[in-house]
């Protein structure tokens, strides 16, 4: 049987987000009209940032880099490396093909990386530099040519950690500009930045809701919403360590799900305490508190079965397994946007260092899709060619009667015209090859 300790506040009603499309509809439309006068006045309004150009200088962007310490260098260094060397191996997994499947009939399929990436990494509550790894990095490894990026400022300045990580990873064109000007500013282009193909990396609500209006204009990694933790966890474990990790990811914002699933309702009491008491010496507490109050969740199950149907339906976007036999979860759940499994990983390891990617489906995407990855950066485009008369002719009949089945004479005619020429065949126009 599966029953809630605790419950999440029902989502907020779909008026809120018709009125988040409706303000962000207009900033799209400002921006489009405006340029960069446009942008420009936005940043002042929403960022405090007022600059002749957003576009940082050679001399701001090694600024940056200059007067990280050693050990800052090291860390970003070793989690690029990370990044750096998964995003190259599953790039290595990607391979085109060329296949003969008739004699004289070759199809294939190359992997073309997309030309023009514009990639956010979101730093207006906290640098998070980390964003900038996962897309502007593995967007260069996919062999993307030009990467733009953009962030927003961090107390109203330049954030220092962001744009060097951002140029270590490899961008071409650095923009101290957040938000949905940015968004705008990337896909539409101004003036003085080129618009971009895709794209990528995560953001706010307004953020998010901009990708979504752009998508069909450009390209876009995914719909994100807000961060997502579920652990799911047996007698293995303690409160404190679920506890923990059920925090961990609930500072992200008030509106980030947090659930805990288990077959022992000792540990899921031993959870509460734990939570109650972390949140009393947590630095983001306030923050953590209101999302685990209102969005927090603890679902007791008899049986493993259990366990991952309630996990398949929640399809989180980070999934923590603590039990006996993780392999078991891995073997049999389906939704997901990334697995954690055994309490010696962490969401924060995914996050910030391990080196998958932390850009991963929200509000239950996870049933249709994964998380960016190199492939996301990467065109699958297939190509076909004849290479004999008599192939041209045995596809030229079948096409041709098939298209008149449909009723598609002009179709039928680029099939006819051919078995005529290399087939020698008398085929009346507009008719059937018999």
């Amino acid at each position: 049987m599966i029953r809630q300790l605790k419950s999440a506040l029902p989502a907020s009603d779909i008026s809120q987000d018709a009125l988040l499309t409706k303000a962000v509809e207009s900033l799209l439309t400002q921006v489009e009209k405006g340029g960069d006068e446009a942008v420009h006045a936005l940043s002042v309004r929403f960022d405090g940032l007022d600059r002749r150009s957003y576009r940082l200088t050679d001399a701001e962007i090694k600024n940056c880099v200059d007067n990280l310490t050693r050990q800052q260098r090291a860390d970003i260094d070793f989690a690029q490396d990370q990044v750096r060397n998964f995003a190259q191996a599953q790039k290595n997994a990607l391979r085109d093909i060329e296949v003969e499947t008739l004699p004289g009939v070759v199809l294939g399929h190359k992997n073309v990386p997309i030309a023009n990436v514009g990639c956010y990494v979101p730093g207006g509550k906290y640098p998070l530099l980390a964003s900038a790894h996962m897309s502007v990095l593995t967007a260069k490894v996919a062999g993307c040519e030009r990467v733009i990026t953009c962030a927003p400022p961090f107390n109203g300045e330049i954030a220092p950690l962001i744009v060097a990580a951002q140029h270590l990873a490899g961008a071409d064109e650095i923009y101290c500009l957040g938000g949905v000007q940015a968004i705008a500013a990337m896909a539409l282009g101004t003036e003085t930045i080129d618009a971009v193909d895709m794209l990528a990396g995560p953001g706010n609500a307004y953020v998010a809701e901009a990708k979504r209006l752009l998508f069909g204009r450009v390209g876009i990694d995914l719909f994100a919403g807000p961060t997502e933790t579920l652990v799911i966890a047996d007698e293995t474990v303690d409160g404190e360590i679920c506890a923990t990790d059920l925090l961990g990811q609930a500072e992200h914002g008030v509106n980030s799900p947090a659930v805990l699933i288990t077959n022992s309702e000792k540990l899921a009491r031993d959870t509460l305490r734990e939570i109650d008491r972390l949140l009393e010496i947590l630095p983001t507490r306030e923050i953590a508190r209101k999302a685990w109050e209102d969005c927090g969740e603890i679902i007791v199950c008899d049986t493993l079965e259990e366990m991952v149907e309630v996990a398949d339906r929640i399809a989180s976007e980070h999934v923590q397994v603590m039990t006996r036999d993780p392999q078991y979860f891995l073997d049999r759940m389906k939704n997901y946007g990334a697995l954690f499994l055994g309490q010696r990983t962490t969401v924060a390891y995914g996050d910030k260092v391990i080196g998958t990617n932390h850009t991963l489906p929200t509000k239950r995407a996870a049933r249709y899709t994964g998380g960016l990855w190199v492939g996301k950066f990467i065109k699958t485009c297939t190509y076909q060619k004849i290479v004999t008369d008599e192939a041209s002719v045995l596809i030229g009949e079948y096409c041709s009667r098939l298209s008149i089945m449909e009723g598609f004479a002009g179709h039928a005619e680029q099939a006819n015209i051919r078995v005529r020429r290399y087939g020698r065949r008398n085929v009346p126009y507009g008719g059937a090859v018999e």
